[in-house]
């Protein structure tokens, strides 16, 4: 990680704001990018206009926007009560449709450089997948080797990542494929997604490791059946999807439960309260572990009227956490903060994600004095004073965040292309800003 942070030194450097008091906030965040781009891909499938309500507006989601339209379907931004945004109506794509030649730019998304080709492989054309230099670095032998087995034909130089094209006839069998998901969930999603409108369904079976990440195919599986798709999950790492329509749909996407984790931290990270209206009762996203995750390290978290509220307590406690998903950066930023050692075990896959964020982590902390290591699957993090310098984002808009949170307990942290936030959250530098902002006034009034 070293070349790579070297080389990231001469980029824009934001100054992370410095917080003198405790923070004392009520934020909301925009929409959850793996629900808005699991709707975008069942609208493209399904038998009638879909909408979707306060979407996320972010690159992530305009990636996957613009592959739908690539494929034949009609996305238009219409006028709604969203804080972010407007909403979308989505017209289907006609089963079949012919696409001649036709290109998509997954940038960095996965969602989109795996949910996309099963899809695409129900039109007709061919079809040319590529992203940025580093999403040619990211697992996706998974998703070749299943079209593969599906009977689609396709051309990956043998290396099976990105670039690759596939030759879609407009059709496909279905039925029984075994995948090997290890190495990322989003391999069993992509499947599922377009499973309904195979021509014998799909049965898909995980062979292999534990797949990581296991909240997001029951997101997929919930999401599924909200629009009228059988799936039996009955039986571990088996997967069976009948055929049938997809029911279009009107749906109000709930706000990004893991993006709104930064700003929970910062309730940590200044000894402050933040409070995040909305916050769903009940939810298959994964990032309402921080429910527990904060209170583990020290947090008092309540939730009441919809309101989830978390307050720091006198000092972060270090703590033994398991499968924090992609929740782990933020997580981690926090136990470089922590009076005591922490330990971050299952999730060996972040090393999969937009970049190696385990070495990454261990890199930026360290640099900044702390005191991190890797470990087969995860990471161990003991207390040791930090001081400022630069936070190497590494193209990941998780690394960009959790040096923002560090930066607000430690003087003089420069996050290196804080832009990259704009992968699901472009409104992260100003939403940022006005909590720094609480915090500022809070000091104010405790000197008068």
């Amino acid at each position: 990680m070293t070349e790579q942070a070297s080389a990231g030194s001469n980029s824009n450097h934001w100054p992370a704001p410095f917080a003198p008091g405790p923070v004392d906030a009520t934020v909301y965040v925009p929409a959850s990018k793996s629900l808005t781009n699991r709707y975008l891909v069942l609208a493209a499938l399904a038998d009638g206009p879909s909408r979707l309500r306060a979407p996320l507006h972010s690159r992530d989601s305009v990636l996957m926007i613009d592959a739908l339209r690539a494929l034949g379907a009609r996305v238009e931004e219409t006028p709604g009560e969203g804080r972010f945004g407007p909403d979308l109506l989505v017209t289907p794509i006609e089963q079949g449709r012919e696409l001649g030649e036709t290109r998509v730019d997954c940038g960095l998304a996965g969602t989109v450089m795996r949910f996309v080709p099963p899809l695409a492989a129900l039109c007709t054309g061919t079809v040319t997948f590529d992203g940025d230099p580093q999403a040619r670095k990211r697992p996706m032998g998974s998703t070749i080797d299943a079209l593969r087995g599906l009977g689609v034909r396709l051309d990956d130089g043998g290396n099976r990542s990105l670039p690759f094209t596939l030759a879609a006839s407009g059709d496909v069998d279905g039925g029984h494929l075994v995948i090997d998901a290890g190495a990322s969930s989003q391999f069993v999603s992509a499947l599922l997604l377009v499973g309904a409108k195979f021509r014998n369904g799909l049965h898909l079976e995980h062979s292999g490791q534990s797949v990581p990440s296991l909240d997001h195919v029951a997101m997929t599986v919930a999401v599924l059946r909200s629009v009228g798709v059988e799936v039996d999950d009955s039986r571990q790492n088996h997967w069976v999807v009948r055929p049938g329509p997809v029911k279009a749909f009107d749906v109000t996407v709930e706000q990004d439960l893991s993006n709104a984790g930064p700003f929970l931290a910062a309730a940590l990270a200044t000894k402050g309260t933040v409070r995040i209206p909305g916050w769903p009762e009940k939810t298959t996203q994964v990032g309402d572990k921080w429910r527990s995750i904060l209170a583990q390290l020290g947090a008092t978290v309540s939730y009441e009227n919809g309101t989830l509220t978390v307050t720091g307590g006198a000092e972060i406690t270090g703590a033994q956490l398991a499968d924090t998903s992609e929740l782990a950066p933020t997580t981690a930023a926090l136990c470089a903060l922590a009076g005591s050692e922490s330990r971050l075990t299952g999730i060996a896959h972040l090393r999969g994600h937009e970049t190696d964020r385990l070495a990454a982590l261990v890199a930026e902390i360290n640099a900044l004095g702390g005191d991190a290591e890797e470990t087969e699957d995860g990471l161990i993090i003991r207390p040791r004073p930090l001081h400022g310098g630069v936070f190497h984002s590494y193209e990941d808009h998780r690394m960009a965040t959790a040096g923002a949170i560090i930066g607000l307990a430690v003087e003089g942290v420069e996050v290196e292309d804080i832009g990259t936030t704009a992968k699901t959250m472009p409104e992260f530098p100003r939403l940022w800003q006005d909590l720094f902002e609480t915090s500022v006034r809070q000091s104010e009034a405790g000197a008068l």
